[in-house]
């Protein structure tokens, strides 16, 4: 017997598999408070879609990550991995975030390798914040 569910052709969206990686880029900070636009923080979005992504890794503009005492801001999330977040950034950190991303897409634990990772993020990094399915220390 079969059932709508077997029977019903999955969607595109459905079929694709979320990224290893989404490296979500602040677009509303600023390095100087001088209202001047667009803010730094669109500059370094464009600057890192510009680039040549990694298989598995997607660039995201978002509205404020609330971390404006350390702008620029970004943050990294690996699907059943960790998440980080970063601050302190400055315009040309792009090829950072990029590289960044890919070591913790290809990271087999998870987890942003420290041996490897551009200074800005070893410098910059605000928060690790682990995954739901992190399983539970003894």
């Amino acid at each position: 017997m079969t059932t709508p569910e077997t029977d019903a052709p999955a969607s595109a969206s459905a079929r694709r598999d979320p990224p290893a990686v989404t490296l979500f880029v602040c677009t509303t900070c600023r390095s100087a408070p001088d209202g001047a636009l667009p803010a730094d923080g669109v500059a370094l979005v464009e600057a890192t879609t510009a680039l040549t992504a990694p298989p598995g890794i997607v660039v995201k503009g978002v509205r404020c990550l609330a971390n404006c005492k350390r702008a620029l801001s970004a943050a990294m999330v690996r699907r059943d991995g960790w998440t980080y977040v970063f601050g302190d950034l400055t315009a040309d950190a792009a090829a950072d975030l990029m590289e960044g991303a890919r070591l913790l897409a290809e990271a087999p634990d998870g987890l942003m390798p420290w041996r490897g990772r551009p200074e800005s993020l070893k410098r910059g990094m605000v928060a690790r914040i682990p995954p739901l399915s992190l399983p539970e220390e003894p």
